[in-house]
């Protein structure tokens, strides 16, 4: 049986690792908080490891998940989403501090993997992961095999362009499709129906402070049936359907897998996103039925998939592919994983 791999997960508000035996089942997890600043972040990566080490003995490799666009060496060149962390080395630093194998890759297509594997996308091999959170972030599957593209940047779906001139995002332009379906743009949603007098049932179930109003009351209040929060999740339905029906459209295929902590909304959300995403595909009649599926492991699910990743070769930079990173000491010539 194969060995422990390590698998850690870096989002916008923690840092999760999950430990998997040979078997691929999870015998170890550990959590902090995420700290600000890549230095930061990659010393809580490093302890996150060591805890788990501690556990399951003798480790092959570590994989581990980040936001934003990380390069077939294993930087991190830009992330929206953890403020003023950009050019971080991560496979490098890593290697250097636990001695590990390790590969590199973003968190969304960390998760696609571990749900391709055992989850919500294991019999198909054409799928599109979309991950509801703080931003949107996005995994593509085609033929059975992760989409990376030439740099290793592909599926940063949620800086899709649909409203030109729109709302700013956090990556310097605007309009980006994260802004309108994002777990935060429902919450922003909520609080400015609130602020304006139109959703008290949302202000009370926030505890009376219309400022505090999220996602998740959006939810509560639409499943009870109140119109206003109903309204609010067919208009959030509906953008989350244009970026959809928009990938589809590119990437033909036959699985949308739903994951982030939007999920937990059930059919409250999944009902109205899959009417509207039906109503913007072209031709629904005279193609196979795409599905638009909730993911099936959490939380874990890139954490998993990064342990997951951990144990497949890594991914060969494109032909003339250079890393402006590729001057740091130890970073590898070649591929997204670093031996330490």
């Amino acid at each position: 049986m194969p060995a422990a791999t390590i698998g850690v997960d870096v989002g916008g508000t923690k840092i999760l690792g999950v430990a998997l035996d040979g078997g691929a089942e999870v015998v170890g997890e550990w959590r902090v908080a995420t700290p600000p600043g890549g230095p930061a972040v990659l010393a809580a990566v490093s302890t996150v490891v060591e805890r788990l080490r501690a556990g399951v003995g003798e480790v092959a490799g570590l994989g581990v998940g980040v936001p934003g666009l990380v390069d077939r060496h294993g930087t991190l060149r830009f992330a929206p989403n953890l403020p003023g962390v950009v050019e971080l080395p991560v496979g490098p630093a890593l290697a250097e501090t636990t001695g590990l194998p390790v590969q590199v890759d973003n968190d969304a297509t960390c998760a696609l993997w571990a749900e391709h594997r055992a989850g919500a996308a294991g019999d198909t091999e054409h799928a599109l992961l979309v991950t509801l959170g703080t931003g949107i972030g996005g995994g593509i599957l085609a033929d059975g095999r992760l989409l990376r593209g030439a740099s290793g940047f592909a599926g940063e779906i949620g800086h899709l362009v649909v409203e030109a001139q729109g709302r700013m995002c956090g990556c310097g332009r605007r309009g980006c499709w994260e802004r309108y379906a994002s777990g935060s743009a429902l919450s922003i949603a909520g609080r400015e129906a609130a602020r304006a007098g139109r959703a008290p049932r949302l202000v009370a179930l926030a505890g009376g402070d219309a400022d505090t109003v999220a996602g998740a009351h959006v939810v509560a209040a639409a499943a009870e049936g109140d119109a206003e929060a109903t309204a609010l999740v067919e208009a959030f339905a509906a953008w989350v359907a244009v970026g959809l029906a928009s990938l589809v459209h590119v990437l033909d295929v036959d699985r949308c897998v739903i994951g982030g902590g939007l999920v937990e909304a059930g059919e409250v959300l999944f009902a109205p996103v899959r009417r509207a995403f039906r109503h913007r595909l072209v031709a629904p009649d005279h193609r196979p039925d795409v599905q638009v599926v909730a993911a099936r492991l959490g939380e874990r699910a890139g954490a998993i998939g990064a342990a997951l990743l951990a144990r497949e070769p890594a991914p060969a930079p494109a032909p003339g592919f250079r890393s402006q990173a590729g001057a740091l000491p130890g970073n590898p010539g070649d591929g997204a994983a670093s031996e330490g």
